[in-house]
């Protein structure tokens, strides 16, 4: 069985990740890619789709470790376990890859001497298929089709299982260190050079406090947000720029629900948000890398705009169901890719439109695509806006006119007349942007809005609330005193409501064509701090954030939602969304106490 949702640290390269349980088992890993096929599936099925466990002898099935952290601010994970034997501490990691991905486990002997055991259990495909293994010059050889990984240790330690796993016993003494390195490359491609496990954890440990020390936020909340910007940077394809929403697919909304998707994909909206989170903290690169990302995935008709894009910039993403995999605790089915992709979202628009402007006034060096990008954006949107669509939460019924849609509409065509005002000379119909601005403000105003209440509605003549109003006035379309706004926060907060957290909306209004329910949406929560701010209720939202903080598991990941009932962590993990929100609210927080701490000033200013 695999560990709860929050059991699970996360180690990476840049090009995909690994979770390693706090019972010493990596239960997920995708090779080569965060959305290639998974080699260890254990997370959404069991053992025998693949694992590698890691642990004392003495620790039997259920045993957990004594503590674990990350070393520093790196995503090098240090577990450490006590036995009557002595103590053991197991270090992994992945480097950034030069050719070939590697996974690295280094074991070293604490105190007295510990006798270890150890179970590799490949299945490539998402533990669908079990693979022809061997050994070679003391090495682990397993083979199938397109992919093989080699096993290698400085010690023959590992021997053949007869049951389609490798299997280790060995002891460790004090000062004693016994390194494992799997390391995966194209079967019709001869085997990589071998990495030394202990120069490769030393170059590791350096690139990530290098680039940790680039973070210019020195406010009171430093180390979650930091550890927040790790997690968004290993949540980033070093080669292409792409940023993903999560590092899996399918954990669920609902535990025995079908609210169960894959995250491995590049959302326009969720790497926007990310990318502003980035560049608050000072990481100007990034927003770099992600803006020629963006150039080329969405390069051709404004009118075929996706919301997601591989992280690549790979358009068809199919979703399909792996019968072979029973589901997170039950949680079925298990899906691969996602039919959202499909979907009219109108909000994206203004994302993509907010992000670009943010990145021209981060100090970005021009480029002239970008500004063209944006204006054919701008010339789809102005006959597209008043269109329905599915909606920031890709509602899988029919197509509304949300108000959050709307909203970002009016910001898309807001940032590009802002952008053309900073800079005259670019070429723009700015008349046009600013007719088409005021109109969907007034149409939002006298659509979106019910007066009996007092609060914008999820759509047009909706009773049903959405969390993503909460945002009207961090983006600027009405000031946080305007008593609409007030209104609209104070409904959300009331109506929203679940265990002093938030939903995204109400499924009942929301009629999202599926059964079930969810858990409290995390960064909704952190927008209702954000709003609570806003509106002058700073005590609140600080308390609301320390709660919020409250909940990161013992290495300071977050899923998508929370669930206050069972208190537990549920969906796609560690989430993007989550993380993003927590920098951007200790951020506005940081600012409100006056501290200013960080280097760039607000996208809305």
């Amino acid at each position: 069985m695999p560990g709860l949702i929050e059991d699970y640290a996360l180690i990476g390269d840049l090009q995909t990740a690994a979770l390693v349980g706090r019972d010493g088992s990596i239960d997920w890993l995708c090779l080569p890619r965060f959305d290639s096929g998974a080699c260890f599936a254990a997370l959404l099925g069991g053992e025998e789709n693949g694992r590698w466990r890691l642990a004392p002898r003495s620790a039997g099935p259920g045993t957990v470790c004594a503590g674990r952290s990350y070393r520093g601010d790196t995503l090098v994970l240090d577990t450490v376990w006590d036995t009557p034997e002595g103590s053991v501490r197991v270090t992994d990691f992945m480097p950034q890859r030069d050719r070939a991905p590697d996974l690295v486990r280094i074991v070293e002997g604490l105190s007295g001497r510990v006798e270890m055991t150890g179970e590799i259990r490949l299945r490539f495909d998402y533990g669908g298929i079990v693979p022809w293994e061997r050994r070679a010059d003391g090495h682990h050889i397993a083979v199938a089709g397109p992919d093989s990984a080699w096993l290698r240790t400085e010690q023959a330690v590992w021997t053949r299982g007869e049951d389609g796993c490798a299997r280790a016993d060995f002891t460790v003494a004090a000062g004693e260190r016994v390194a494992s390195v799997l390391t995966w490359h194209p079967s019709h491609e001869e085997v990589p050079h071998a990495i030394d496990p202990y120069e490769s954890l030393a170059h590791t440990l350096q690139d990530w406090e290098t680039w940790s020390a680039q973070c210019t936020y020195q406010g009171p909340w430093r180390q979650a947000v930091l550890r927040s910007l790790i997690t968004l940077k290993a949540l980033t394809y070093a080669p292409t720029g792409g940023i993903v929403a999560a590092a899996t697919t399918s954990l669920p909304e609902e535990i025995g629900g079908v609210r169960n998707w894959d995250y491995r994909y590049c959302w326009l909206r969720d790497a926007a948000l990310t990318l502003k989170a980035l560049v608050s903290g000072g990481y100007l690169a990034e927003a770099a890398a992600w803006r020629d990302w963006l150039l080329r995935a969405v390069a051709g008709s404004p009118a075929d705009l996706q919301i997601m894009y591989g992280i690549a910039g790979e358009r068809r993403l199919t979703e399909i169901e792996t019968p072979w995999l029973g589901g997170y605790e039950g949680s079925a089915p298990v899906r691969i890719g996602n039919a959202a992709v499909e979907q009219h979202q109108l909000d994206v628009y203004g994302q993509v439109l907010d992000s670009l402007h943010l990145a021209r006034r981060s100090g970005l060096a021009p480029e002239e695509n970008a500004w063209n990008l944006q204006r054919a954006l701008m010339d789809f949107l102005e006959g597209d806006w008043r269109e329905p669509d599915e909606g920031i939460w890709e509602i899988r019924g029919p197509r509304r006119h949300f108000v959050h849609s709307k909203v970002m509409a009016w910001v898309a065509a807001d940032r590009a007349i802002r952008t053309t005002e900073a800079h005259p000379e670019l070429k723009a119909d700015t008349g046009r942007w600013r007719a088409m601005r005021e109109t969907v403000h007034r149409e939002v105003c006298e659509k979106g809005y019910d007066p009996e209440r007092n609060t914008f509605t999820q759509y047009y003549g909706s009773r049903g609330l959405d969390a993503a109003t909460l945002l009207i006035p961090a983006v600027g379309f009405l000031p946080p005193s305007d008593p609409r706004v007030v209104g609209t926060v104070d409904a959300v907060r009331r109506e929203l409501d679940h265990g002093g957290l938030i939903r995204r909306y109400e499924t009942g209004y929301g009629e999202d064509g599926l059964p079930g329910g969810e858990g409290a949406f995390l960064v909704c929560s952190f927008w209702l701090a954000d709003a609570l701010l806003a509106t002058g209720r700073r005590a609140e939202a600080r308390d609301l954030f320390e709660r919020l903080l409250g909940l990161r598991n013992d290495v300071g990941l977050l899923a998508e939602q929370w669930d206050p009932v069972t208190g537990r962590q549920l969906g796609n993990y560690p989430q993007a969304f989550s993380h993003v929100g927590l920098v951007n609210t200790a951020r506005a927080l940081s600012s409100a106490d006056g501290t200013r701490p960080w280097g760039h000033g607000s996208w809305t200013e």
